[in-house]
């Protein structure tokens, strides 16, 4: 058998290939039977597309179709296409013509794709079959010979020459088959009647009707054929009554009889058993309200009545005899139905306006009310009403009710009402019912946006990217729709004699504000600016709240050194007696920067020295001393080059170079000294107000501490000897030392833990010391000298 499958596929097996320039290569075609076993070979299609077999693992060769996939499978050994699963023709394709599976085939590496087509040809592998298997007639004994009756014909789901192709009879004399083909070349079979039938000689046939298809080899169905032969009926069934009346209360429960119809066949057998039917249409009128029972000819009620939808009902009822043919009788029955009290009020609203502005006045009309019975005499007459403690009332209108308002409305206190209107009859027992009706309160501009505070402060850092967000203030309204869509404006005012729109703009929609251009805290620290808000009603309200801006300082400015200058991008230059000593006082670095707090704190480092030994800085004060005497083997001249760096961060700094040059005495000194003081190119007509200004200040602020400190010293004279706390003092006395012709003054620095003397020039004498709480802060606390350190706990 599996040779005899195989065969008609070697013999329909063919293949072409298509040649495209993309990466389908091309098409591939087989045919081979169905209901082949599994693993039945279909072709070899390595060999048939001209494919290496031995590259197909590599190239990772698949079938990549989901519907021939299934049924089909390919060995990478040897290149073979294979059944993966039986194939029904008839299950896949149904009775279609041609039945194909297509799939595609890909390998990698390169990537080619190969189209093919699985033709499965049919077997004849099913057999014709009818639906029951058995098909039951009824002929009446009066039919004339030569009457055809169709019959069913069989099934057959094969195609072609496979599917039906005749049919048979088994042998009578009453009986014989006739086929005709339909315009879809369907076979249909018919009963032919050659003989007149004689039911008193034979009541029954028994025939075997065969479908045979045309396949090789053939197969044949069969099914039974029950001819039944019918008497004559020649009396039709007699009602007792032409027409029945009948009444019954519409709450009638299922189940209760109404009445009972009866009626005469004078006919024997069948022809004389009766059955009551409804008529066609009163069966659909009467359905689910009355039954009748076909034997008994009861009348019962079947579902629910309603007297309001129906309060009558006339039934044509119909008896049907067993006879062949059946013949029938009719009758009609009227049923009266009686009303009670099972509708409760219905409550309709005829919906004028369902929205009132809230500055109705009292009285508006908002709609009709209507409160309908169905039930009729007291059980339709209506009360209505409304709930108390709310602004609306009923007023009788005719037959109608009219809902109007009876105080002022607020939509901001209440948006909407619903309002419970009860209805109820006057029947016994009595109905009541209820319905809600909505009335929304319609907005009208009576609130002017309000912002959550009536000032607000921004803080932004300078030398900000223009363009960016600052602030969004933000303002509600109580009000609804248009009248609480708000837009944002700036009040006009001025920047610094500029309008405010050159420095910002807000968002008109959600009142975010952009500052549009950059913003020095140098130039500007900050400024106000007024915001209004308004909504959209007729009229318009509006309010305004004030933005205060505050420009926050950035370390943008790196120190400017003020004193000593460089002249035309040379060294400043600075005497120095050899007879200095340690601790003398060469020159100060005065400093400036633009900036504020602790972007303005400025320190002073030593960068470069020729001698590093011989001169030191103080980091705050910026004073450049003498960090020993002079000896006779130093350089005459020596370069520093000083730092000067702010505390900001990134911190920013400035040089300045100073050339010092040693004096054999202080006359040469003085001077150079003068010298430089009076070229005009020396000190700029800022910086020399800015010393001015600084010297003022200082020489005020020294007077005030040392008027302070002798009035402390004075007073704790007693107790400076009981503490011993490190102290930094500054203790004067006349030195041997003279600068411009005066004594200089001897200066004792006491440090922690060291004793160092030295002697600066200077006319006054007085005794400051630093106040330990210096180490903790960024600021200098002075205290008089001996004055008691509390100590650390």
């Amino acid at each position: 058998m599996a040779y005899l499958l195989r065969f008609p596929f070697n013999m329909f097996t063919f293949m072409f290939l298509i040649c495209a320039p993309d990466i389908i290569c091309g098409e591939i075609r087989y045919s081979i039977p169905e209901e082949m076993e599994q693993g039945a070979f279909i072709g070899n299609i390595a060999q048939d597309l001209g494919l290496n077999v031995r590259q197909l693992s590599a190239r990772k060769f698949r079938l990549s179709s989901d519907d021939g996939g299934r049924y089909m499978k390919v060995s990478l050994d040897n290149g073979i296409l294979s059944i993966r699963e039986r194939i029904d023709r008839e299950r896949i394709c149904r009775q279609a013509e041609t039945c194909t599976l297509s799939f595609e085939t890909t390998l990698e590496n390169p990537l080619e794709v190969y189209r093919g087509e699985l033709e499965i040809l049919d077997v004849n592998d099913n057999s014709p079959a009818f639906g029951d298997g058995s098909i039951v007639l009824q002929i009446s004994e009066a039919s004339a010979p030569g009457v055809r009756i169709r019959l069913d014909r069989a099934e057959d789901p094969d195609i072609g020459i496979n599917t039906v192709a005749a049919y048979t009879i088994s042998f009578t004399e009453y009986f014989s088959i006739k086929t005709r083909r339909t315009e879809s070349d369907v076979l249909i079979p018919e009963l032919l009647l050659d003989k007149p039938l004689d039911r008193e000689l034979q009541s029954s046939f028994q025939l075997l009707l065969a479908a045979t298809d045309g396949g090789t080899p053939q197969r044949t169905g069969t099914a039974q054929i029950l001819v039944t032969v019918l008497d004559i009926n020649d009396n039709a069934p007699v009602f007792d009554n032409d027409i029945y009346r009948v009444s019954v209360s519409e709450d009638a429960p299922h189940g209760t009889l109404v009445m009972k119809v009866k009626s005469n066949d004078l006919d024997e057998g069948l022809n004389a058993k009766i059955t009551y039917f409804f008529s066609d249409n009163d069966l659909r009128r009467a359905r689910n309200v009355f039954s009748l029972d076909p034997v008994s000819g009861e009348v019962r009620v079947d579902g629910p009545l309603d007297f309001e939808e129906a309060n009558s009902y006339s039934l044509d009822v119909q008896a049907v005899d067993h006879g062949s043919p059946a013949m029938t009788g009719h009758s009609n029955v009227l049923i009266k139905v009686n009303d009670v009290n099972d509708n409760a009020p219905e409550i309709k609203v005829t919906s004028i306006s369902n929205k009132i502005p809230e500055n109705a006045p009292p009285g508006t009309f908002i709609t009709f009310i209507d409160v309908i019975d169905r039930d009729s005499g007291e059980n339709g007459q209506v009360r209505c009403l409304l709930p108390k403690n709310i602004p609306f009332r009923l007023q009788t209108a005719s037959k109608h009710y009219k809902l109007v308002t009876s105080e002022t409305l607020d939509r901001e206190v209440i948006s909407q009402y619903k309002l419970l209107i009860s209805a109820w009859d006057l029947g016994s027992p009595s109905l009541s019912s209820n319905k809600t009706i909505h009335i929304a309160i319609t907005d009208v501009n009576d609130n002017a946006p309000r912002f959550s505070k009536s000032s607000y402060h921004v803080y932004v850092m300078e030398n900000n990217a223009p363009g960016a967000s600052i602030f969004a203030v933000t303002a509600l309204d109580p009000d609804q729709e248009q009248n609480s869509y708000i837009s944002y404006s700036f009040v006009d005012n001025y920047i610094q004699n500029l309008p405010v729109s050159t420095y910002l703009t807000i968002n008109s929609m959600n009142g975010t504000i952009y500052l549009l251009r950059g913003v020095d805290y140098e130039e500007l620290k900050q400024f106000q600016i007024l915001v209004q808000a308004r909504d959209a009603g007729v009229p318009p309200l509006s309010s305004s709240a004030t933005v205060n801006v505050i420009i926050l300082d950035q370390n943008d400015n790196a120190p400017v050194i003020v004193s000593p200058s460089e002249q035309s991008g040379s060294a400043a230059e600075k005497g120095l007696p050899r007879s200095a000593g340690q601790g003398y006082l060469v020159t100060k670095i005065m400093a400036t920067d633009a900036d504020s707090g602790q972007n303005a704190r400025i320190f002073y480092q030593m960068m470069k020295s020729t001698d590093p030994t011989l001169f030191t800085v103080t980091k705050d004060s910026g004073e450049i001393r003498t960090a020993r005497r002079i000896l006779q083997t130093d350089t005459p001249v020596h370069t520093l080059v000083i730092l000067v760096k702010d505390n900001g961060q990134p911190s920013l700094s400035s040089t300045v170079t100073m050339n010092i040059r040693v004096l054999e005495n202080s006359t040469e000194g003085i001077t150079e000294s003068s010298t430089l003081v009076k070229n005009p190119g020396y000190f700029s007509d800022p910086n020399v107000y800015l010393i001015i200004i600084f010297s003022c200040t200082s020489v005020a602020f020294l007077l005030i501490i040392v008027l302070l400190i002798g009035i402390k010293c004075k007073q704790d004279r007693s107790i400076i000897q009981g503490y011993n706390t490190p102290r930094y003092c500054y203790n004067r006395g006349e030195s041997q030392d003279t600068y411009k012709g005066r004594p200089a003054m001897e200066e004792t620095l006491c440090y922690p833990g060291t004793g160092r003397v030295v002697r600066v020039p200077e006319p006054h004498q007085y005794s400051v010391c630093l106040s330990p709480e210096s180490a903790k802060s960024d600021f200098l606390f002075l205290q008089p000298c001996g004055a008691p350190t509390p100590q650390a706990e």
